[in-house]
């Protein structure tokens, strides 16, 4: 059976070899990347199956590139991977079709499931505080 592809991308120098050491042998990470243009192109090469991303990157922020990959077609399925709890994070990642939402204090316990759920096309959100409810 072929491993799914990731590619991810975080402009903190140790977090992609944090999330490739969680994702262990179960996925192939195809590419790290650390802004939201190098994430753009990097897409469009490898066509990863799944896209873990930060919100918060330099030269285009990560909702802003993969608001850009969506026009250009890319089917990837969408995790973001950020410190932002705020709902408004939540629902403007979930319009442009993500299906993931992590926040990095529970990266150790909720990307694994996060990427599964995508996988099998349902959408997991860390749940949020009860003031900073997405709905």
């Amino acid at each position: 059976m072929k491993k799914a592809t990731v590619l991810l991308a975080d402009d903190h120098p140790d977090f992609p070899q944090l999330v490739e050491s969680l994702l262990g042998t179960t996925y192939e990470v195809v590419g790290s990347v650390s802004d939201g243009q190098a994430l753009v192109e990097a897409t469009l090469r490898l066509k990863p199956d799944v896209i873990i991303t930060d919100i918060s990157m330099p030269v285009l922020n990560g909702i802003d590139a993969i608001e850009q990959l969506r026009k250009s077609g890319c089917t990837s399925k969408i995790i973001f991977l950020t410190i932002h709890s705020g709902g408004d994070f939540v629902r403007a990642c979930l319009a442009l079709g993500a299906v993931g939402y992590v926040v990095k204090p529970r990266v150790a316990t909720e990307l694994l499931p996060a990427i599964r759920e995508a996988l099998a096309g349902r959408i997991f959100v860390s749940p949020l505080g009860s003031s900073e409810s997405p709905a």
